[in-house]
């Protein structure tokens, strides 16, 4: 089994060259369709490092999951705000590279990632097992994650913050996409100064 939450510190050898690819992506404004604060870039980097390195930590072989934006890259503004809150990854695992300055990751309002439970239902994440979502009062999967992640994302009242992971340059957190979880509140002015993340979503390679 996956871990539920994984952190490592100093992943990459050389994360300024990263960074530096990162600000180097185009995060053109008319090609923004989701509901996260903040800018996706419209490419990718190149992840098949990252994803050999991540598939030999977790003896698990993994890769860019489909139709995701595996690779690409975010930059998150103070203030920006998304369409969506509280949600779970379409993945089998979920990656955040954090590639904001170091002294810009300092700042008592420097956002990482908010992990949450549910009010209401008491739920931390969304179960799999088909026992445990019986438990839950759900007929099934969908009508759980309809019911709670889609109709109270963008309610806070709804959601009690059980963690927050702190922002930190050339850290890695790896954690399972059916966690309740979002992007911390963004930061900066500028691209140099902003809230900066690879984004990583996993699906495991067959074979």
């Amino acid at each position: 089994m996956l871990p539920s939450l994984l952190i490592i510190d100093d992943f990459l050898k050389d994360p300024w060259a990263a960074r530096r690819a990162a600000l180097g992506l185009d995060y053109d404004p008319a090609a923004q369709h989701g509901n996260f604060p903040g800018r996706n870039s419209t490419g990718a980097l190149d992840t098949a490092a990252i994803d050999a390195a991540v598939s030999r930590l977790l003896g698990l072989k993994l890769g860019p999951a489909p139709g995701t934006q595996h690779g690409h890259c975010r930059l998150t503004r103070k203030g920006d705000k998304g369409k969506s809150g509280v949600h779970i990854d379409p993945a089998a695992y979920s990656g955040i590279l954090y590639l904001s300055r170091p002294e810009d990751c300092t700042g008592p309002l420097a956002g990482g990632t908010d992990f949450f439970r549910h009010k209401r239902t008491g739920l931390e994440a969304v179960p799999t097992d088909p026992a445990k979502i019986a438990a839950t009062g759900y007929d099934d999967i969908n009508a759980l994650v309809e019911d709670v992640v889609n109709k109270d994302t963008t309610n806070p009242a709804k959601w009690e913050r059980t963690m927050r992971v702190p922002v930190r340059f050339n850290r890695l957190l790896l954690f399972s996409p059916w966690q309740f979880h979002n992007a911390a509140p963004g930061f900066g002015t500028t691209a140099e100064d902003s809230r900066l993340v690879m984004l990583l979503f996993f699906g495991v390679v067959q074979g």
